[in-house]
């Protein structure tokens, strides 16, 4: 069984702030929840850290180029 830490003023305060907003950061953001394999997964952080690239501007930049039609699919 799980036990919980004693509540304290600031932990019952960040709870509360945490379900107050929970919906408008749900409706804000959102993730792919995808696994890779490791190899290819190690080969793309690499790729993204010479290149000083977050993950978030690869996905944005692929996903522009496919847009516009010059993914050669």
């Amino acid at each position: 069984m799980v036990t919980r830490k004693e509540d304290t003023p600031q932990r019952i305060a960040r709870r509360k702030y945490e379900d107050m907003n929970k919906e408008k950061r749900r409706l804000a953001s959102s993730n792919f929840q995808t696994m890779l394999p490791r190899e290819l997964y190690d080969e793309i952080d690499a790729f993204l850290k010479e290149r000083h690239m977050t993950k978030v501007e690869f996905i944005r930049r692929a996903y522009e180029i496919m847009k516009n039609g010059n993914s050669g699919m």
